[in-house]
């Protein structure tokens, strides 16, 4: 295969407005006729177009700060084809970054402070332990693998089946509260939520609740009831979250 760092200048330009679209008819017809025929000359031509127009997000950073070292170095002559598709290609790079932190600066100043407190503290409750062996328990555990795969509706849907069963279940109501937060639900969060609180408070996860009741308000932006409850929650992160909403 052919280097396109070899390529000659003429033919460079040559495929440059082949991309462009400005070759003339019998150009074009003469192009295309060789692009059938000659599999490196496809090759060399689909290199320069991922150079002009292939903008990888993960090396954006690389690339802009070795544009940014050769701007000095730039003198006022008539670019050669080269340096136009450098230059182009470079250009293409710059205007991806400035939107990616135009957008990135928008959602920053936008987004009211207790979101951005939200998005930073809240992850799934990680689940626990999907033995199986008592098949009494064979719904719960089946959904519980679902929410460890983040099937978090499906989980849902089976959970909410036992709990019509058994409505005062710590563990049901707590995994639904977190399940429908994980889906961005919070006002169906709160009330499973609500009542894994209100029952037992030797419940094994009972900090674990308040944190998520509390994230659950935080979302809402009710943030009295938000720092109550991580008032009430020994959680260390719930601990860190309180400190930054005072």
């Amino acid at each position: 295969m052919k280097d396109s760092n070899n390529i000659s200048e003429e033919l460079l330009e040559t495929i440059e407005r082949y991309l462009n679209g400005t070759l003339n008819t019998q150009e074009l017809k003469d192009f295309n006729r060789l692009l059938d025929i000659d599999d490196d000359f496809k090759a060399q031509v689909e290199e320069v177009r991922t150079m002009l127009f292939g903008i990888e997000t993960q090396s954006l950073k690389e690339q802009l700060n070795e544009f940014h070292k050769d701007v000095p170095k730039q003198i006022k002559t008539e670019p050669s084809p080269k340096q136009k598709v450098r230059y182009l290609r470079y250009s293409r790079i710059a205007a991806a970054a400035a939107i990616i932190i135009a957008v990135g600066s928008i959602w920053f100043f936008s987004t009211p402070q207790h979101e951005k407190l939200y998005a930073n503290y809240f992850k799934p409750d990680p689940g626990l332990p999907t033995t199986m062996g008592n098949t009494a328990n064979f719904i719960f555990y089946d959904a519980m693998v679902n929410y460890k795969y983040g099937d978090y509706d499906i989980a849902i849907s089976k959970w909410e089946t036992l709990a019509e069963q058994k409505p005062e279940n710590d563990t049901l109501n707590y995994f639904l509260g977190v399940a429908h937060l994980a889906i961005r639900k919070e006002a169906e969060a709160i009330p499973f939520l609500e009542r894994t609180v209100q029952t037992k408070k030797d419940f094994a996860l009972i900090d674990d609740a308040y944190y998520y009741l509390g994230l659950a308000y935080l979302k809402e932006g009710n943030l009295e009831l938000a720092k109550k409850n991580l008032n009430i929650s020994n959680k260390d992160l719930g601990k860190e979250l309180l400190s930054k909403l005072k």
